[in-house]
């Protein structure tokens, strides 16, 4: 475990950034962040991380006070406002561990609106033990970070401020039980969970589940990861017999050097449903999906530049629904900006643009095509 939160890894460290989402988000502390030892050799960290962020949309009506529907970090806007603030007790021996996370923030507030009020506030609550004394197998029950996807809710750990549209509308907390092998040389991870449903704690009334996930992960080197994550299962009641098969697809190149690319694509379907008794609404399925790229540039020592180019196609509206004629098609581009103005204080500024094919952004005169924000924020981690 690090005891200590270094400047190459605040700036550079997407790659253990994604590790840690995608393998034992878990297990221990998120590896860029300042973790402190409550007692030496007792196994025992404490850490924190707080972000404060302000965001401007320049399109909406200035009583508008929340960014468009398929927004769920950074979500507030024209006012200061913390997106996610929450500490975090880990325990790590040869053989078990556990994690314990509160939260507050907009992030939880949007991101939890359908759970129970007594988890709306845990970040992490997992517990694990190590199944073999040899092989690096772990069993993991609990409510843990999400395993599909290379951005976390954690906006530090990600290259760009806010979120991608492909991140914002797939889980970022799943609650369940989940087996993880990492091989002895490092190069391969595989995870199979077993799930309370698509981000959700507690089941959805009515779907008896349960829901299943896996993931395959490889890092043939410190400049290539290669991932594949799945979801199978329902996000629907019993009675539509809707099925959900998604696939999530990321390649991470060069993270740690002077320029890299992220590569990133979400494909998912769900069964047309039962509209009366056993007919369906036709024969399929609904699919949507999602492809990013993500560049990134360090300017100095202390700073990056990243640029994202990405797309959305929910025609039938699964995910996103909007109740237009071509549903949620939706092209974003964005312009971020990061300065470390200490080891654990990042400072950070993105200028972002949205345009759809149909008239979805609530503007000044009605709705319109296209929407443009500015969203800054300061993120300190202990």
């Amino acid at each position: 475990m690090k005891t200590f939160f270094s400047t190459s890894a605040f700036m550079a460290g997407v790659l253990t950034t994604s590790l840690a989402q995608t393998t034992d988000t878990t297990t221990t502390s998120a590896p860029t962040q300042a973790q402190s030892t409550i007692a030496p050799n007792s196994g025992l960290t404490l850490s924190g991380y707080i972000e404060a962020y302000y965001a401007h949309d320049f399109t909406a009506p200035k009583t508008v006070q929340e960014r468009p529907g398929f927004i769920y970090n950074h979500k507030r806007n024209r006012e200061v406002n913390v997106n996610l603030a929450f500490i975090k007790g880990a325990y790590a021996g040869e053989r078990v561990r556990a994690n314990l996370a509160l939260q507050v923030g907009t992030y939880a507030q949007y991101n939890y609106a359908a759970e129970q009020a007594l988890v709306k506030n845990i970040f992490e609550a997992n517990a694990g033990v190590k199944l073999s004394g040899k092989k690096d197998l772990w069993l993991d029950a609990g409510i843990f970070s999400s395993h599909i996807g290379f951005e976390s809710a954690i906006s530090k750990d990600c290259w760009t401020l806010t979120r991608s549209m492909l991140a914002e509308n797939s889980p970022y907390y799943l609650s369940g039980a989940k087996l993880t092998y990492n091989s002895s040389n490092g190069k391969w991870t595989l995870l199979g969970s077993v799930l309370n449903g698509w981000q959700r704690i507690a089941k959805l009334p009515d779907y008896s589940g349960p829901s299943v996930s896996t993931q395959v992960q490889y890092r043939p080197s410190s400049t290539l990861t290669l991932n594949w994550s799945t979801f199978v299962g329902s996000d629907r009641p019993d009675s539509l017999k809707q099925g959900r098969f998604f696939n999530n697809f990321y390649a991470i190149i060069n993270p740690a050097g002077k320029f890299g690319v992220i590569l990133g694509f979400d494909i998912g379907s769900d069964r047309k449903p039962i509209v009366s008794g056993d007919r369906r609404a036709g024969n399929g399925s609904y699919v949507w999906y999602s492809p990013v790229i993500i560049a990134r540039l360090a300017t100095s020592e202390k700073s990056y530049l990243a640029g994202r180019i990405e797309y959305y196609d929910d025609k039938n509206g699964v995910i996103i629904a909007t109740g237009t004629p071509n549903g949620f098609q939706t092209w974003g581009y964005s312009l971020n900006y990061d300065y470390a103005i200490l080891p654990n204080a990042l400072f950070r500024i993105e200028g972002k643009v949205y345009n759809s094919k149909d008239a979805i952004f609530e503007t000044t005169s009605g709705f319109g095509r296209s929407n443009t924000s500015l969203t800054t924020s300061l993120a300190v981690s202990f």
